[in-house]
């Protein structure tokens, strides 16, 4: 059985957890029945005014607060039972901070409550994890929905414009691994979104090994926003697809020319206009050639969901696609 601790190791454990709740960051008082305090520890201001308020009139704590801090340890006083309560502050310098007051009854010998012991732990950096969590949360929440409807939207088109299951199937999953890959960067920015180049060159490459000779990329570089970037890969995935099964990335010398342009809006407003063009293999009848290519997705899905407007020209040995978004879609990176 341990013995009892001399009045000598008494007072070096007290000064060691005193040490102890100073490097923790945690704060100590105590009150009388008065709700005078007798000795606080590591009290920093402006706390220490704030625990001796009565009421929050003129005080630290908003007025609410101050009389719930009050209340609080009365009922202590009262009851001798432990009680706390979580307290915010609007600090100029740090923004608001965040503290838990735990409130104790101490007994005198004889069993009678004297007064009280009042814990302040600062949870400032506990509660922004949490906050920043939770709209981190939320975000996802929104973008898995944005992404679930993209996916409905593409199922819907693929499925209404393929003459079989298989046709189907082929495309649809050509469709889903260029939102993938469009995914991947947008998700490598922290949600940013994606450059333009980078996001052509992503989507070109997985059907040309040579992205370097096979397109060429000219203009701006505007950093796209998530929405525009899942939507302007798919585009450009569509167009990929069409140019090495009939066009200019079926040949081994052949390339594609992407550019980017500033251009103004009816309303004076910046927009972008991006802008495909290779040549083709000459056919007789150029209308047969677009009604086997992904001209719906080109020319209605993107576009709308740009609040932009697009044309698909496919000529006797010419294709261009021109696409222009307004401002909402994209940055342009600063000189």
């Amino acid at each position: 059985m341990a013995n009892s601790p001399t009045a000598g190791q008494s007072k070096r454990v007290d000064v060691a957890l005193l040490h102890a709740s100073r490097n923790a960051g945690i704060a100590v008082l105590y009150q009388d029945h008065t709700l005078h305090t007798v000795w606080s520890h590591n009290l920093q201001p402006p706390w220490a005014g704030a625990l001796e308020e009565q009421t929050g009139e003129g005080g630290f704590l908003p007025e609410q607060q101050a009389d719930r801090l009050v209340a609080a340890k009365k009922n202590v006083l009262a009851t001798g039972n432990s009680d706390g309560l979580e307290v915010s502050i609007a600090d100029n310098s740090a923004g608001m901070r965040w503290f838990d007051v735990c409130i104790d009854a101490d007994r005198s010998p004889g069993g009678q409550v004297q007064g009280v012991v009042v814990t302040v732990i600062e949870t400032t950096e506990q509660k922004r994890r949490e906050q920043t969590l939770k709209a981190l949360l939320r975000e996802v929440s929104h973008r898995s929905k944005n992404l679930l409807a993209i996916i409905q939207s593409i199922a819907s088109q693929t499925g209404h414009y393929s003459g079989s299951i298989d046709i189907f199937l082929e495309r649809f999953r050509g469709r889903l691994q260029s939102l993938a890959s469009s995914q991947d960067l947008v998700t490598s920015s922290n949600w940013r979104g994606a450059g333009f180049r980078e996001l052509v060159v992503g989507q070109v490459k997985r059907y040309s090994n040579d992205t370097e000779h096979a397109v060429r990329i000219l203009g701006e570089d505007p950093y796209l926003n998530p929405n525009a970037a899942l939507h302007i890969g798919l585009a450009v995935h569509e167009l990929a697809v069409n140019s090495v099964s009939y066009g200019a990335l079926s040949r081994v010398d052949g390339h594609v020319e992407v550019t980017a342009s500033k251009i103004k809006g009816p309303d004076g407003e910046e927009q972008i206009a991006l802008h495909w063009s290779e040549i083709i293999d000459p056919v007789a009848d150029a209308s047969m050639r677009k009604k086997r290519f992904g001209s719906v997705a080109l020319e209605r899905v993107v576009p709308a969901a740009l609040n932009g407007n697009a044309e698909l020209e496919i000529g006797v040995d010419k294709l261009q696609y021109r696409l222009v978004m307004p401002q909402a879609n994209f940055e342009l990176e600063q000189d």
